[in-house]
């Protein structure tokens, strides 16, 4: 098993759980230009992990955790706050910051953009789907919950 972790010096590490008492991560990625702030597991593709930059990087990318290899990477042109997989479908949503606090829903594998929704005035830091994968709630800086059909 592995566990991600992300943080404000742009690196993904990668860690073997067996060994979670090593010091050492198995791979340390730092393809991201940015704080590496969002990680979402996929339900559908074992060792597929999505993640999300900051302000200066503004990437979606995917990982294979097994080999720490990049997959993919997609220019979301804002901050990525927050990442959601549908449990259904093979699509993710991301939430964003500066520049239009909005959310998007994308299509997995393509990254063809499905939907933007937009009603937020500050950066959308947290999202939770329902368990049917249409609805989503999201909290904002802005100091409000919103929820969402997607």
């Amino acid at each position: 098993m592995t566990l991600a972790s992300g943080a404000n010096d742009n690196k993904l590490c990668l860690w073997n759980a067996a060994t979670s008492s090593s010091s050492h991560p198995r791979f340390e990625l730092t393809d991201h230009q940015a704080a590496v702030k969002p990680l979402a597991w996929s339900p559908h593709e074992r060792n597929l992990l999505a993640t999300g930059g900051g302000t200066a990087d503004r990437c979606i990318k995917f990982w294979n955790s097994q080999t720490g290899s990049l997959l993919n990477s997609v220019d979301t042109g804002s901050q990525v706050c927050a990442l959601e997989w549908n449990p259904h479908e093979k699509e993710i949503l991301s939430s964003h910051g500066f520049a239009r606090n909005q959310l998007c829903l994308w299509k997995y594998p393509t990254m063809t953009k499905v939907k933007e929704i937009e009603g937020h005035t500050s950066r959308v830091l947290h999202m939770a789907v329902s368990p049917d994968g249409g609805s989503v709630v999201s909290a904002a800086a802005d100091e409000t919950l919103r929820f969402w059909d997607v």
